[in-house]
């Protein structure tokens, strides 16, 4: 018998949670598999702890606990600390899961081909909004290429969606760090292959994310994992990859360029040619795109799309390194409670 404790940080989650747990009710766990549900609630006032409530009898072994802290890292470290299962899974309440994820994670973790599994990063949208942002995400363009993007790829990766551990291996590397509030599963991720570890990406382990419903909520997501990306980089004295670095170093370039750009020509000059370059490069990624997904509806936006990417997060980086430099705490705007 495989034990398996499902954690899940949680916060505010009405527009999505029965989703969430529709698909967590429909999983195929076999004979074989004991599963317990541990929801870390960040204290929700918007009815997500009522329908938790409401559909915790439906499961056999399902917990919802008080994450006072209101913190996804916090959310997780508690749920880690009241898990049994030998098996940890980490879902998201953002996210609907085929019926035999769970069975599909603990099939590859006891393979022992790798510390942490998971599957690729899948968004589903629904509004014409989110569609384009799930378009825009899935262009190497859009998010750098990297290879847990790719619905196809199986092999080993840098870091993988949620993630699949041996309890054990989670207790040897300290858990979530709580110092994060963006970008925690990263650093551990980033923790574990430093310290030897292996993380194996299978597209058998299907998710699908729902992504922000807006270019505004899409924007500041992505400023705040700019802005932590730079606390990842300070504790490990190293980016995860290079690929991090690019949207800072643009948004930089913008900015030195336009404020020499009224007392030197040459700024001037510069300043519209990366834009121009940046411009051309977003049309012909959108072109590409909506001809690979064949999905033409979308062109009008895709450009806004990609730089609701880039820029937030060019932005937030740059704002995360001054802070370091200033020796200052965490932004309170670059926080975000448990969603």
């Amino acid at each position: 018998m495989n034990t398996v404790s499902v954690i899940v940080p949680c916060r505010n989650e009405i527009r999505h949670v029965q989703a969430f747990l529709e698909s967590l009710l429909a999983q195929d766990l076999g004979a074989d598999i004991d599963c317990e549900f541990l929801i870390a609630d960040g204290m929700s006032d918007d009815g997500t702890r009522k329908l938790l409530r409401e559909w915790q009898p439906r499961f056999k072994a399902f917990e919802i606990l008080d994450n006072e802290n209101r913190f996804v890292s916090n959310g997780l470290n508690l749920a880690l600390r009241r898990a049994r299962g030998e098996i940890v899974i980490r879902m998201d309440v953002h996210a609907v899961y085929a019926p035999d994820y769970i069975r599909q994670c603990v099939d590859a973790i006891l393979s022992g081909q790798a510390d942490n599994v998971g599957g690729p990063a899948l968004l589903k949208g629904i509004t014409y909004f989110e569609r384009a942002i799930c378009l825009a995400y899935q262009s190497k363009f859009g998010c750098g290429g990297a290879r847990f993007h790719d619905a196809a790829y199986e092999g080993y990766v840098d870091t993988v969606t949620y993630g699949c551990w041996r309890r054990s291996t989670l207790e040897r590397i300290g858990g979530f760090d709580e110092e994060f509030v963006r970008n925690q599963d990263d650093e551990l991720n980033l923790r574990l292959v430093r310290q030897g570890g292996k993380i194996w990406q299978t597209p058998k382990i299907r998710s699908w994310y729902r992504p922000r419903s807006s270019v505004r909520a899409l924007a500041r997501q992505y400023a705040q994992y700019g802005y932590w990306k730079t606390r990842v980089i300070r504790k490990h004295q190293i980016p995860a990859s290079w690929r991090h670095l690019v949207p800072g170093a643009f948004v930089l370039m913008l900015i030195l360029t336009g404020i020499s750009a009224p007392f030197a020509p040459a700024a001037a000059y510069l300043f519209f040619a990366i834009l121009a370059a940046y411009g051309i490069a977003s049309i012909t990624a959108s072109i590409l795109a909506c001809k690979t997904f064949e999905n033409f509806s979308l062109l009008p936006v895709m450009p806004l799309m990609f730089g609701a990417y880039h820029l937030p997060y060019g932005v937030g980086f740059l704002r995360g390194l001054y802070d370091l430099a200033m020796g200052k705490k965490p932004a309170a705007s670059a926080s975000v409670l448990v969603r």
